[in-house]
């Protein structure tokens, strides 16, 4: 058995590819521009309601049917 068989690293691993260039039109712009201006309305609106707790006030409790 000879040393060191088997150690260090395996030179056929496959290298990650490496990534397209896409070019994008008009449409895809409006769209991400579009989806940035949600994320930012949502990042407001989730500031706004912090700090506010439960919506019900917690006065309702749990709510039954009057079946049995």
């Amino acid at each position: 058995m000879p040393s060191g068989q088997g150690t260090g690293t395996n030179p056929l691993h496959n290298k990650k590819p490496k990534k397209k260039v896409v070019e994008e039109d008009e449409e895809d712009l409006a769209y991400k521009k579009k989806q940035q201006a949600d994320k930012k309305a949502r990042e407001e609106m989730a500031k706004k309601a912090q700090g506010k707790g439960p919506l019900n006030g917690g006065q309702q409790g749990i709510k039954k049917s009057g079946k049995k």
